[in-house]
């Protein structure tokens, strides 16, 4: 049987999807719709205790953890030890996760002969060749580096420059006083590894201190969270001489051909004025200070993958305190996690064979081509867009892309060494592939076949440089796909997700993007106007929401996220009455609801979820998206239809949340 227990309840494909018995028919929908839709769900579901959230994602991705891990299984069963195959790179992968015995006698080995070549240091120049060495082996401190799409050309990869350098989730931790007690209880943190890892305690305390003086001026200096979101901000080009000119003291020249980055005429630079920070710091910063930020960056990126007493420590700062999570998960579960993010596409490959079916595929196709033509309809209605940008709209439209399911081929991998019995040197040798890859690409032509997702992925997204939507296969299933559901239950379900991702082509910085991916304004100024007074609403309704004492919704981080929420319902909703209108067959009731309500039930129900306090304030502070319960209840209550729908049974004249907001 495809299932297991998790908080005492048997999760199968069946168990998770759709259905009455979440709801709590007692609250009002008009008052507290999330409550009515989920209510017995939120009850009977508390937060287990390896987790920092439990929801309807989280339900289908532990269901996915327990065939991943029998892939796993039959793969280290049957994997060679020089063997190239997929079955043997993760067989081997997941023998070295699982070989506790050889990590616990290695203790803190597989990293110290890192920190002792820092510790070798004896220049500047060296100092820049130490950090050009870490980036290259995939551990970033101060900035990142990375390619994709140039936003401006997106038929070639363009290589970024971007801020970094922070442990804790972001600036926030640092420079917030709602966040004080997360920042000091990482100070102990930072002692401790260091007197695990043999120092005496004088000297951690030393270290502490310095290390949080470095990442409090590297957060002094970075952008907040909302500021990164804006594209044009963060796009700014330098040739490799005005790179070199303006940032001397940072060496770029020797770190592009280190990198093995070469024959570049620009680069894109995210946050200059971080650079003209770092260009400043790294001249004027003692030398020694540097080298223990960098020895830190290098220990702690490690300190997940060495034995249970470093594991542990790490676990308690940044699971336990930062996100309330109370136990450890288990450790087949953290193989599956590692694997996933090292070399997803082999175990992709493998799960796609087993678990993703033709049907499926084709079921989705034909979903997202009736959906099409109601988004074409839906544009060309608009009331307050000009005809002119209508056109191009459409014109974008017409060329998006739909990736389903999987890539056509997967990245091969045979190239990284993985052994048996070395868990830091396969994470290690992993991330070093991913940069030399990155690296490589830089200003060669894009691949449109790649994916930015593992096929086991519950999730989906939209990319603005390649104009395309993208669904794994992991998210094709119940709750959000469910073939043994009516329609009306599918179209809040994976039809709101796939309409919420061709939104994001239109959502705030989603719009800033043409019909071949780049960044430049084809809206004419008075439709620009317009959208932005619509977002704005959008901006302010957000942000009145609290999510606890003292924490509210960031309306303009999670704006983006907000609009394709909206729209996703709004076109999903749209989609289905014109389904209806083509099968009058399906408008029945089913247990007592009309396909309307049980549409609305849905939207909301894939939103299901409890979270640790500790998780929504590091979310609320980094999160684009808005917390579940808003996005399961605010874009509905918002709906035209909605009151249509359900009717208060205390008398409310409307839902609590709605306003007169409509963008798409």
């Amino acid at each position: 049987m495809d299932g297991h227990k998790k908080g005492g309840k048997n999760l199968t494909p069946e168990s998770i999807g759709f259905s009455k018995s979440n709801m709590d028919m007692s609250a009002d929908p008009y008052e507290d719709f999330y409550r009515y839709a989920n209510g017995k769900w939120i009850d009977n579901n508390p937060v287990p205790a390896d987790k920092s959230s439990w929801g309807a994602f989280y339900e289908l991705h532990e269901l996915n953890m327990h065939r991943l891990r029998e892939i796993l299984e039959e793969c280290a069963s049957k994997c060679t030890e020089n063997g190239k195959t997929n079955i043997d790179l993760v067989g081997r992968f997941y023998k070295s996760v699982m070989n506790t015995e050889e990590i616990e006698k290695r203790k803190f080995n597989p990293v110290r002969g890192l920190l002792e070549k820092i510790d070798s240091i004896q220049s500047r120049e060296s100092l820049v060749d130490m950090i050009t060495e870490m980036h290259r082996s995939g551990t970033f401190p101060l900035f990142t580096v990375f390619s994709e799409n140039d936003q401006r050309n997106s038929a070639i990869y363009a290589l970024y420059f971007y801020q970094g350098g922070l442990t804790l989730p972001n600036r926030d931790y640092y420079i917030e006083e709602r966040f004080r007690d997360v920042k000091e209880y990482y100070g102990e943190y930072i002692k401790k590894v260091w007197k695990l890892y043999g120092m005496a305690e004088e000297d951690s305390e030393k270290y502490s201190s310095i290390i949080m003086d470095v990442e409090n001026a590297i957060a002094g200096s970075s952008r907040k969270q909302e500021d990164l979101r804006d594209a044009e901000k963060n796009y700014n080009k330098f040739t490799i001489v005005e790179l070199n000119k303006k940032y001397r003291n940072m060496g770029f020249e020797k770190y592009l051909d280190k990198m093995g980055i070469r024959g570049l005429d620009y680069v894109i630079v995210g946050q200059p004025e971080f650079f003209e920070f770092l260009n400043k710091f790294l001249a004027s910063m003692d030398l020694e200070n540097l080298k223990i930020y960098l020895k830190w960056i290098a220990l702690n990126n490690r300190m997940p993958y060495l034995n249970k007493e470093a594991e542990d420590l790490h676990f308690d700062m940044f699971y336990r305190k930062i996100r309330g999570q109370k136990e450890k998960e288990e450790r087949w579960k953290k193989a599956v996690h590692i694997i996933d993010s090292s070399i997803g596409e082999a175990l992709g490959e493998i799960y796609v064979k087993k678990y993703f079916t033709e049907e499926s595929r084709k079921r989705m196709e034909t979903m997202i081509s009736d959906i099409r033509e109601v988004f074409t309809e839906k544009v060309n209605k608009l009331p307050w867009m000009s005809e002119e940008t209508k056109r191009k709209a459409l014109q974008k439209f017409s060329k998006f892309r739909v990736k389903i399911g999987n890539p056509p081929k997967f990245r091969d991998y045979s190239s990284i060494q993985i052994l048996s019995g070395d868990l830091t040197g396969n994470v290690a040798r992993a991330w070093e592939f991913e940069v030399k890859r990155q690296a490589e690409r830089a200003g060669k032509e894009v691949d449109r076949d790649e994916w930015y997702m593992t096929p086991p992925t519950i999730n989906a997204y939209f990319n603005p440089t390649e104009n395309e939507i993208v669904f794994p296969a992991g998210i094709i299933q119940p709750p959000f796909f469910d073939p043994n559901m009516d329609d009306a239950v599918n179209y809040g379900g994976i039809g709101s997700v796939i309409c919420h991702e061709i939104t994001h082509g239109y959502d705030d910085q989603g719009r800033r993007y043409d019909e071949n991916g780049n960044l430049g304004d084809w809206w004419t100024e008075e439709d620009a106007k317009k959208f932005s007074e619509r977002a704005d609403k959008i901006s302010e309704l957000y942000s009145s929401l609290e999510v606890l004492p003292g924490f509210k919704v960031n309306g303009k981080l999670t704006l983006g996220e907000n609009i394709a929420d909206f729209g996703g319902v709004s076109i999903a909703y749209e989609a289905l009455q014109k389904h209806l209108e083509k099968h009058p067959e399906l408008r029945k009731e089913i247990d007592g609801f009309t396909p309307e309500q049980r549409f609305f039930l849905s939207c909301s129900q894939i939103w299901r979820q409890n979270t640790r306090e500790e998780t929504l304030k590091m979310l609320i502070s980094m999160d684009p998206h808005s917390p579940a319960r808003f996005r399961g209840m605010v874009p509905l209550q918002n709906h035209p239809e909605f009151k249509s729908a359900f009717k208060s049974t205390k008398g409310l004249d409307k839902p609590v949340y709605s306003r007169d907001i409509t963008i798409w």
